[in-house]
Protein backbone atom coordinates (compact mmCIF):
# COMPACT_ATOMS: atom_id res chain seq x y z
CA UNK A 1 0.00 0.00 0.00
CA UNK A 2 1.02 3.49 -0.60
CA UNK A 3 -0.28 6.72 0.02
CA UNK A 4 1.27 9.79 -1.82
CA UNK A 5 0.54 13.08 -0.85
CA UNK A 6 0.66 16.15 -3.18
CA UNK A 7 -0.33 19.94 -3.52
CA UNK A 8 0.70 21.78 -0.37
CA UNK A 9 2.91 24.65 -0.03
CA UNK A 10 2.56 28.82 0.83
CA UNK A 11 -0.23 30.38 1.06
CA UNK A 12 -1.95 33.66 1.87
CA UNK A 13 -4.97 34.18 4.56
CA UNK A 14 -8.07 33.44 2.57
CA UNK A 15 -6.20 31.77 0.02
CA UNK A 16 -7.20 28.22 -1.21
CA UNK A 17 -5.39 24.75 -1.65
CA UNK A 18 -6.30 21.93 -3.38
CA UNK A 19 -4.29 18.80 -1.70
CA UNK A 20 -4.29 14.88 -3.72
CA UNK A 21 -3.34 11.66 -2.39
CA UNK A 22 -2.53 9.15 -5.06
CA UNK A 23 -3.03 5.72 -3.88
CA UNK A 24 -2.02 2.76 -4.89
CA UNK A 25 -1.48 -1.33 -3.90
CA UNK A 26 -5.21 -1.45 -2.44
CA UNK A 27 -9.10 -1.82 -4.06
CA UNK A 28 -9.02 2.15 -3.90
CA UNK A 29 -13.07 2.24 -4.49
CA UNK A 30 -13.82 -0.19 -1.81
CA UNK A 31 -11.56 1.79 0.53
CA UNK A 32 -13.03 4.35 2.97
CA UNK A 33 -10.62 7.41 2.83
CA UNK A 34 -9.38 10.29 5.40
CA UNK A 35 -7.60 13.54 5.79
CA UNK A 36 -5.80 14.13 9.08
CA UNK A 37 -3.07 17.16 10.10
CA UNK A 38 -0.63 17.83 12.35
CA UNK A 39 0.41 21.55 13.62
CA UNK A 40 3.48 22.13 15.31
CA UNK A 41 3.49 20.81 18.54
CA UNK A 42 0.48 19.50 18.69
CA UNK A 43 -1.05 16.04 18.36
CA UNK A 44 -2.71 14.99 15.34
CA UNK A 45 -5.70 16.41 14.12
CA UNK A 46 -8.73 14.40 12.01
CA UNK A 47 -9.69 16.58 9.45
CA UNK A 48 -12.35 14.73 7.30
CA UNK A 49 -13.76 11.12 5.75
CA UNK A 50 -15.04 10.05 2.47
CA UNK A 51 -16.70 6.29 2.31
CA UNK A 52 -16.53 4.40 -0.63
CA UNK A 53 -20.44 5.86 -1.09
CA UNK A 54 -19.28 9.22 -1.07
CA UNK A 55 -20.46 10.07 2.06
CA UNK A 56 -18.67 12.67 3.83
CA UNK A 57 -17.71 14.02 6.85
CA UNK A 58 -15.70 16.94 8.41
CA UNK A 59 -14.20 18.04 11.55
CA UNK A 60 -15.84 21.05 13.19
CA UNK A 61 -12.81 23.49 12.41
CA UNK A 62 -13.25 22.72 8.87
CA UNK A 63 -16.14 22.08 8.30
CA UNK A 64 -17.69 25.05 5.40
CA UNK A 65 -14.29 25.22 4.36
CA UNK A 66 -12.98 22.18 3.78
CA UNK A 67 -14.48 19.84 1.00
CA UNK A 68 -12.94 16.03 0.06
CA UNK A 69 -13.62 14.47 -2.95
CA UNK A 70 -12.24 11.27 -4.38
CA UNK A 71 -11.71 10.10 -7.74
CA UNK A 72 -12.01 5.90 -8.22
CA UNK A 73 -10.32 6.14 -11.79
CA UNK A 74 -7.63 7.94 -10.77
CA UNK A 75 -7.05 5.72 -7.73
CA UNK A 76 -7.23 9.95 -5.79
CA UNK A 77 -8.49 11.27 -2.64
CA UNK A 78 -8.75 15.38 -2.76
CA UNK A 79 -9.05 17.90 -0.36
CA UNK A 80 -10.11 21.25 -1.45
CA UNK A 81 -9.31 23.72 1.13
CA UNK A 82 -11.22 27.88 0.97
CA UNK A 83 -10.83 30.66 3.22
CA UNK A 84 -7.57 29.29 4.78
CA UNK A 85 -6.19 30.56 8.10
CA UNK A 86 -3.34 31.17 9.81
CA UNK A 87 -4.21 27.69 12.53
CA UNK A 88 -4.58 25.85 8.96
CA UNK A 89 -0.65 25.29 9.08
CA UNK A 90 -0.39 21.82 9.73
CA UNK A 91 1.12 18.65 7.64
CA UNK A 92 -1.80 17.12 6.04
CA UNK A 93 -2.09 13.40 5.92
CA UNK A 94 -4.05 11.13 3.91
CA UNK A 95 -4.99 7.49 5.22
CA UNK A 96 -7.16 4.68 4.88
CA UNK A 97 -9.91 4.62 7.61
CA UNK A 98 -8.81 3.15 10.26
CA UNK A 99 -4.94 4.83 10.32
CA UNK A 100 -3.69 1.20 8.97
CA UNK A 101 -1.69 3.24 5.97
CA UNK A 102 -0.65 6.55 6.27
CA UNK A 103 0.75 8.94 3.51
CA UNK A 104 4.39 11.00 4.14
CA UNK A 105 2.47 14.24 4.27
CA UNK A 106 2.64 17.60 2.79
CA UNK A 107 3.18 20.96 4.60
CA UNK A 108 0.49 23.98 3.71
CA UNK A 109 1.77 27.16 5.73
CA UNK A 110 -0.80 29.85 6.02
CA UNK A 111 0.84 33.08 6.30
CA UNK A 112 0.99 36.51 5.31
Amino acid sequence: VQLVESGGGLVQPGGSLRLSCAASGFIFSNAAMSWARQAPGKGREWVSDIYSDGRTYYGDSVKGRFTISRDNARNTVYLQMNSLKLEDTAVYFCATMGGDYWGQGTQVTVSS
